[in-house]
């Protein structure tokens, strides 16, 4: 499994404007390893389930290759 915060950076380089409730968790992930890490309070699985949620209006390929990756992290 590729670090999270290779896929934020891959996510950042495709979705141009990120959905302002989805920044947070984009941003977290920038700074974590694996779904086992916490971020202040947060664990990185809660963390990545939230990014999910808010990352609706994300689509094309890259999207739904990236969104599958991580759903099978979690």
């Amino acid at each position: 499994m590729r670090p999270l915060s290779n896929i934020a950076h891959d996510i950042k380089k495709d979705w141009k404007k990120v959905n302002y409730a989805a920044m947070p968790y984009l941003n977290a992930m920038l700074n974590m390893g694996s779904v086992n890490d916490t971020y202040w309070n947060d664990s990185g699985k809660s963390i990545v389930l939230y990014f999910l949620s808010n990352a609706v209006t994300w689509r094309g390929i890259v999207a739904k290759e990236i969104k599958a990756e991580l759903r099978s992290m979690v």
